[in-house]
């Protein structure tokens, strides 16, 4: 299932637009409701890997990039879903080895463009009849 305004790293959809399809199916009326708390769920864990980033705790890296990683694939979010499998595995390595995550920063930088782009893209897909509003620019009016 192709979509018009499909979002791309390199030929890789950010959507894989079957598996989406398949999880709206078997979730049926629940659907719009679980898709909320991957958003939820998503900005917090973003939130959660960027303050361990900062504070070198790569121990606090892995239960919200784990969480990341499986909501974001039950989505077919699975570009969002391998970068934070790889901020997980990392960490992982890290506590093994008793080293900062400082290998995970370029992956971590990409996570919460990633994560936005394809939730919009999710939540578009969900439901196309919601208006988006654009954000009014600093000054100005918003549009109505």
């Amino acid at each position: 299932m192709q979509r018009g305004m499909d979002v791309t790293i390199g030929n890789d959809p950010l959507v894989n637009w079957e598996s989406f399809q398949q999880a709206r199916s078997e979730l049926g009326a629940n659907f719009v409701r679980i898709l909320g708390y991957f958003r939820e769920d998503g900005i917090k864990s973003v939130d959660r890997i960027e303050d361990a980033m900062r504070g070198h705790n790569a121990t606090a890296m892995v239960i919200p990039a784990h969480t990341l990683k499986g909501e974001s694939r039950q989505f077919g979010a699975d570009p969002l879903s391998e970068v934070a499998e790889t901020i997980e595995m990392i960490a992982r390595g890290c506590i093994e080895r008793r080293e900062t995550p400082t290998e995970a920063l370029e992956h971590v930088v990409k996570l919460r463009p990633l994560f936005e782009t394809t939730l919009d893209m999710l939540e578009r897909e969900a439901n196309p009849l919601v208006a988006r509003k654009p954000a009014a620019a600093f000054g100005r009016r918003p549009v109505l």
